[in-house]
């Protein structure tokens, strides 16, 4: 097995969670995670997944349907300190060849730092209330 790739920045990290994602690409997403059984992984409509061995099993499973996906960022925040960083964006999926099919998605990622770079510990996404895009100012619930 090759090395895993150091990812120097958690920018670098979310950049080569996005350009798996985008190609189906189960080592390349993978290569994202920190190899934790602490790792959380929650998608839109999904039950939260813990361990290393069921994010992979998950990301398998969305990679073996087949649909290649197209994502767009945007409205990123951050907030980072010299070990951990939280990343939110919106996330603007599209089916490939289907611009018609899209789903807006909120997207929380979490990710850590040590020896070999910076790695994802969560990532956290649900379906995006319809006026995500709007930076006017949000009510808020609770």
């Amino acid at each position: 097995m090759p090395d895993k790739p150091i990812f120097p920045t958690p920018q670098d990290a979310e950049s080569a969670f996005y350009e798996a994602l985008e190609r189906a690409d189960l080592e390349g997403m993978m290569a994202v995670w920190a190899e934790d059984e602490d790792i959380v992984c929650v998608h839109p409509g999904g039950a939260r997944l813990v361990g290393y061995a069921a994010v992979r099993d998950a990301w398998r499973r969305i990679f073996a349907g087949g649909a290649r996906l197209r994502v767009r960022i945007s409205h990123p925040t951050s907030t980072q300190n010299p070990f951990t960083a939280l990343h939110t964006v919106i996330e603007h999926v599209s089916v490939r060849d289907d611009e018609s099919v899209r789903a807006p998605v909120v997207a929380t990622n979490v990710y850590v730092r040590g020896a070999l770079g910076w790695r994802m510990l969560a990532h956290h996404a649900s379906p995006a209330p319809p006026d995500s895009d709007s930076d006017a100012p949000k009510k808020t619930l609770h």
